[in-house]
């Protein structure tokens, strides 16, 4: 069991990293263009922040129930595939797989999570 935890967390804090970081660490004026680019609001950028910093603390955060956690998780995976439909379908096949990346990093998270707190 030990070890499953271990491997959860890594995994976990890799992917809530690739998931939230790159919003800060992209120049601004390319997020503004990206978003303009793919149809989207210029408020949905904000959005996107917020929701992302707060799926991050339910998911990394113990104490929070695991209910909650998997309506996390449910949320980051349609974010991540719509991301990968909306920049295959704007900018082409090779950044839509970008997103792809992320999301089965949270699948292994997901697993782990399942057979840490669900194990019989």
């Amino acid at each position: 069991m030990q070890k499953e935890k271990r491997i959860y967390w890594i995994v976990t804090v890799i992917g809530m990293a690739l998931i939230v970081l790159p919003s800060y660490f992209a120049p601004r004026a390319y997020l503004i263009e990206t978003m303009h680019r793919l149809s989207f609001p210029a408020y949905f950028n904000l959005e996107l922040d917020i929701c992302k910093i707060v799926g991050a603390v339910i998911i990394l955060i113990p104490a929070i129930p695991g209910m909650v956690k998997e309506w996390a998780y449910v949320a980051f995976g349609i974010l991540l595939l719509s991301a990968s439909l909306a920049h295959w379908l704007a900018d082409g096949a090779v950044k839509g797989v970008a997103p792809l990346i992320p999301f089965a990093i949270l699948c292994v998270s997901y697993y782990y999570f399942r057979k840490i707190n669900y194990a019989k």
